[in-house]
């Protein structure tokens, strides 16, 4: 009699698991590149450009916030009268005001920090998206060269930390990919995957509750982490479903829904919203915090807890804040932009400007010094041919290393469309850039062609991504003066507002 032990039964084949890049010494030196190349892009004069040693726009509500929570654990002083966002981004500035006090270095130092480490996950992200350290490298070297990321890690606002949440928490959610692949290979292997219409059950997925984490301090740091919530969430689902029909689950649509959907609202949303609350102890904890004592002046129906009825007063005055800032109320200002100047960066945002005899530097009496939150157009001016490409990609071709970034780049991007009378500036859109620039080094990865194509096309491929790097490298380099606060002449002042819109 023939043995039949150890033989499967034939039938469907069961998939590649591709469980994700295995790294050699190679790839940690190019780690290590991108890591110096992002140390030094945001820390090289991080402190030069202030308003004569002050925080300058929007860190003149930050800077002195975040110094309060280092004095005193809370937001004592509501910093110009506005008290308008999550305390989560101004608790981590404080550890800057801890070591370095109230200065520029204090009140940008976990901003410059935050930066280094989103262009490092943007770089290790890409490679396990594309299992290629070439475009790992091309992804971060591009989030280095951006002059959105460049300036937003270098001054004392929120915008950093909310990249860096979001950043991590995609990036999170993809390894879980990767891990519940080997898992769903596992439990083929061992003959459980029909056992249940539905499939097997995969078990505690650590990752997916990081990413819950990630998702909770993004909220913590402003509202829009609730958008991510919801697109993250989203997508975590599709990849369960799609998973799950690769496998021949029978019914992968309700296996989904049923085994996976569940703890991940309870992981991806549940989770994150009870750790945000997590982030307002202090507040709790402390009698002077502001607005911990409405109860009686502002807030006369006590149905609550006095603490309790404090801040929902506290998050009331925060919704009518943002509900009443629109431009048919009279709210103008003049660097608002609307999203749809975004993707191509058409309206930027003048965070800081000094011109005059007071400025020196250039080598002229007169000089300008400022800084402008400004893509760069190398980059940012392909929004529209790379946007299209992988909205074809992903949907026409099915390409899902596309959909995870265009999925990112538009949980950043379409909710401001549903708020359009608001007022905005370009700075919301500092969240959409990792994700932009892991599409962009998709299309290079394409335009470079495969190994397995013929000399000619790679030689022909590498040399138009090689001119395209250097162009990027020479448009950072020039338009550097005006996003760091080099001095420059007004003549080369107005040579570097190349459009109407940027004036």
């Amino acid at each position: 009699m023939t043995s039949t032990v150890g033989v499967r039964s034939p039938g469907r084949p069961l998939p590649d698991p591709d469980t994700g890049p295995v790294d050699s010494v190679r790839d940690w030196i190019v780690t290590g590149v991108i890591l110096v190349l992002a140390l030094v892009s945001r820390f090289w004069g991080l402190t030069s450009a202030t308003d004569k040693g002050t925080p300058i726009f929007d860190e003149k509500h930050y800077a002195p916030q975040s110094f309060n929570i280092a004095q005193l654990g809370i937001e004592e002083n509501p910093a110009y009268g506005l008290v308008v966002h999550p305390p989560v981004a101004k608790q981590i500035e404080s550890l800057g005001g801890l070591l370095f006090g109230y200065t520029p270095l204090g009140w940008r130092f976990t901003a410059a920090l935050g930066g280094v480490l989103v262009v490092l996950m943007v770089m290790r992200i890409t490679r396990r998206l594309t299992r290629s350290t070439q475009l790992g490298f091309i992804a971060g070297l591009l989030l280095c060269l951006d002059g959105v990321s460049f300036v937003t890690s270098r001054i004392g606002m929120l915008d950093i930390y909310q990249v860096l949440f979001v950043t991590a928490a995609a990036g999170a959610l993809l390894v879980d990919r990767d891990r519940m692949r080997g898992r769903m290979h596992r439990a083929a292997l061992a003959g459980r995957v029909h056992l249940s219409d539905f499939g097997p059950r995969l078990g505690f997925r650590w990752w997916r509750f990081a990413a819950g984490v990630m998702l909770g301090m993004a909220l913590g740091v402003k509202w829009s982490g609730l958008y991510f919530i919801a697109f993250f969430g989203l997508m975590t689902v599709a990849w369960d479903w799609a998973l799950r029909r690769r496998y021949g689950v029978r019914r992968p649509l309700a296996g989904a829904l049923l085994r996976d959907a569940v703890p991940a609202f309870l992981t991806l949303v549940v989770w994150p919203v009870l750790l945000h609350m997590f982030t307002w102890l202090p507040w709790f904890a402390n009698e002077n915090s502001v607005y911990r004592h409405v109860v009686g002046s502002k807030v006369q129906d006590n149905w609550l807890p006095d603490s309790l009825q404090s801040w929902l007063y506290y998050q009331s005055s925060v919704l009518d804040f943002h509900s009443s800032l629109t431009t048919s109320a009279g709210n103008r200002h003049p660097w608002e932009s609307k999203p749809w100047a975004w993707p191509m960066s058409l309206r930027p945002m003048l965070y800081y400007v000094e011109q005059g005899q007071d400025v020196a530097g250039c080598g002229e009496d007169s000089c300008v010094r400022a800084i402008m939150l400004l893509g760069t157009p190398a980059i940012w001016w392909l929004a529209v041919p790379v946007l299209a490409w992988a909205f074809f990609r992903a949907v026409i071709c099915r390409d899902g290393r596309y959909a995870f970034p265009l999925v990112g780049y538009m949980a950043g991007y379409l909710p401001w469309f549903f708020q359009f009378d608001r007022q905005m500036y370009f700075f919301y859109a500092s969240v959409m850039v990792p994700f932009f620039v892991m599409m962009v080094a998709l299309v290079l990865g394409e335009i470079a062609g495969r190994s397995t194509d013929s000399p000619q096309r790679r030689t022909i491929g590498l040399g138009i991504v090689c001119l395209y790097l250097a162009l990027v490298v020479a448009n950072f380099v020039y338009m550097l003066p005006i996003i760091s606060g080099i001095p420059i002449t007004q003549a080369q002042w107005n040579q570097q507002l190349w459009l109407p819109s940027w004036r």
